[in-house]
Formats: C-alpha cells, structure tokens, sequence
C-alpha cells in the first residue's frame, strides 16, 4: 500500500479530485478513479484528473469517470486543471496549452476566473458520434416510446442537448441513463435538458455518462450555447445557469466556443492506495 498526495477542487460544483503525475506514472489509474471518487468509501467525486508532461503542449490532462472509464474532455475540469497547476507552482504561465484526448485546450487565468477556448464544435453525426449523417439539429429521437427533438454536439466528447418546459420534475435517474446508453449514441452520450428562460438565459440539468447527474458540465453548456443559437432559441452568448453555478458561453465568429467561470481547491490531503 502506498500513499499518494491529492488536491480535491471543483468547477461549479463538479468536483474533481487531482494527482500530480509529473515525476512518475501511476498505475491502472482507472481502477484508482473507482476507489477515490467513490462518495461512501473513497475521498468522493466526479472524476479523477491526472496532470502529465507532454510533447506537443504545456501539460496533459488525463481524465478518469467515478466508474473508472476514461474520457475525452471536461471543461468544468480544464478550468480546474488551469488553477491547479498555477497555484501549485507547475507553471508561471496564465495561458496555457493542454493536451487532452479531446484536442488541445487552451485555459487562461482571469483573476479569480478561468476563461477556455474550447475550439471548435463538431456538428457532423458520424463525429460527434452518433449513428446518423449529417447536422443532427431538432432530430427526432424515440426514447423509451416517446419523440424528443434533440441537437447533438461534440466539444470534444458527444452531447445530446433537449429543451423542455420543466426541470424541476424531471427524473432524471429514470430518463438519463435511457439516453446515455441509446443505441443512437456508439459512444454514450451526455445528456443537457434545458429550460429557456430568455434569448440570454437558460437553466440546464445534466446526466453525464459514467458519473450520472453532476452540478455541472462545462463542455455541456458550451453545446448548449452552440445548439441554441443553430435553432434559434437563444443568442450566441449566454449564461447558463446550472445546479453549482453560473457558466458564461459565447460562440464567437471565429467559430471557437468560450466559456469562463470559476474554480476552486476544497482540500488537500494524503491517500493511502
């Protein structure tokens, strides 16, 4: 048995716990993620994310699901991941790089902030993926016998974005994992229902596969911001208000999608493993 020392931060309540692999590999990280995030016996979070040198960028982001499964992207994390490195002493930089599974993102410090060009969304079906050609936008999606009309987009990993008219009796634990694990959707699918409060404004749930219901989702909310202004519903920045917090998502005319909000460290602590 060894000890490890951790950081846990979170991002609009999506928490996060963190591991320093810079001077050393840890092994079968996903099985450590299963054990740390787990609320009961472990420290508890949503996800595990691992800080290693890289070639092509400052740093790489590794990040681990609460079920051990690894994934391509999280933006509440990145801006999480920014913090940390910086408080900790890794970098002097505000502007960093980061290679992740889901492309390089790059995250800058904005006083008690963190503002992330998240890139580009994809659009294209068989991307993002899912089992369709084409823009899926108001695609109509039987779940569970009935039609939704759902736009999908990838930020880096697959979203599955719905507008209804209530939130607060949605159920979620029943609905979300019919989604998540649709056979529309080869790679699972994240999962944004959305109320629209005005052309400026919504409110948003989240069912993330892997880790179920979080109090947030960064990369979400950017593929809200994206779904919206393609169907027309709100305008192309907008703040989403979510269970832990506010994100503030604009698509720019350079096609990139921006998103800044905070991030902070809870503890800091030592594991035994």
């Amino acid at each position: 048995m060894s000890e490890l020392e951790f950081t846990k931060m979170h991002g609009c309540g999506n928490d996060f716990i963190f591991l320093d692999c810079l001077n050393g590999e840890i092994g079968d990280l996903g099985g450590v993620a299963k054990r740390l995030c787990d609320r009961r016996f472990g420290i508890g979070a949503d996800q595990l994310l691992t800080v290693h040198p890289s070639k092509i960028a400052d740093f790489k982001m590794e990040i681990y699901n609460a079920d051990g499964g690894q994934v391509e992207m999280c933006g509440n994390g990145i801006r999480c991941f920014a913090k940390y490195v910086y408080d900790h002493g890794l970098t002097k930089k505000k502007e960093l790089e980061v290679e992740t599974l889901g492309g390089i993102i790059r995250p800058r410090l904005r006083g008690n902030e963190v503002e992330v060009d998240m890139g580009e969304p994809i659009l294209e079906g068989r991307k993002i993926p899912v089992n369709a050609d084409g823009k899926i936008i108001n695609y109509p999606l039987e779940v569970d016998g009935k039609t939704y009309q759902v736009s999908c987009v990838s930020m880096g990993n697959p979203h599955c974005v719905l507008y209804l008219d209530d939130l607060d009796h949605l159920e979620l634990e029943e609905i979300g994992p019919r989604f998540e694990h649709h056979l529309f959707f080869p790679k699972r699918v994240n999962t944004e229902f959305v109320k629209v409060l005005s052309p400026s404004e919504v409110r948003m749930r989240v069912w993330e596969r892997g880790a179920g219901e979080t109090w947030a989702c960064g990369t979400g909310a950017c593929a809200v911001g994206v779904a919206g202004s393609l169907i027309g519903k709100t305008e192309r920045k907008i703040t989403v208000h979510l269970r832990g917090g506010d994100l503030l998502i604009e698509w720019r005319e350079n096609n990139h999608v921006y998103m800044t909000g905070g991030a902070e460290e809870v503890f800091h602590g030592t594991v035994k493993i």
